[in-house]
């Protein structure tokens, strides 16, 4: 299904930041976790997003705030052009985007240009007991150089395409977003092994 908006500005002048929509940034290290997605778009990325970066890495969330229609807010990774989130990428060279994948199958489908961050991350993932795929569809792989995962300073960036069937294993419910504060076993698995993964990549190991 195609997008309601082809970027940022037509959707800025049909939503209300902070009632629609929100942006959420901090920045408190050498890389970044991005969830573009986030909030009620594709549900469980901002837990996801935040998890991972922890403490330890810079973060940024574009966040759906509405009771039903989130998915209007979607906007494609390769047309992805929020401001904050452009001018944050300048300050990065690793970057890691977490995205959701509306399949039932609990798989975790990796891409992005970062082929050695990548591998690592995977690994991580394949040792913690996930199924993790090389992506086989274009909107999956993260490839292309306008890719959000793509757009920091090294051009080359991790994309975590992570199943709905697998989401659901990581809360209590996936929807509401209360219900997501319940984290399982599966999650805490989940995110210490893209943490290390990420990190060795990050620091460029």
């Amino acid at each position: 299904m195609p997008d309601k908006y082809g970027g940022f500005a037509e959707l800025a002048r049909h939503e209300a930041v902070d009632v629609d929509y929100r942006v959420r940034a901090r920045y408190a290290g050498p890389a970044l976790v991005l969830a573009p997605h986030a909030g009620g778009i594709e549900p469980g990325t901002t837990e996801l997003a935040e998890a991972i970066a922890a403490g330890d890495h810079s973060l940024y969330l574009f966040e759906g705030l509405k009771r039903a229609q989130n998915g209007d807010l979607h906007i494609t990774s390769t047309r992805f052009d929020e401001p904050e989130c452009l001018n944050a990428l300048q300050r990065f060279d690793a970057v890691l985007a977490i995205h959701g994948e509306d399949s039932e199958t609990a798989v975790v489908h990796i891409g992005g240009r970062d082929t050695a961050g990548r591998d690592r991350i995977a690994t991580e993932l394949r040792a913690a007991g996930f199924d993790v795929r090389d992506a086989d569809r274009p909107q999956l792989a993260g490839e292309a150089a306008a890719n959000i995962a793509n757009r920091g300073r090294s051009g080359a960036g991790v994309q975590l395409e992570v199943t709905a069937g697998l989401r659901r294993t990581f809360f209590r419910r996936l929807s509401p977003r209360a219900e997501r504060q319940q984290t399982t076993d599966a999650f805490k698995r989940f995110v210490t092994a893209v943490r290390a993964g990420f990190r060795v990549s990050a620091d460029g190991e």
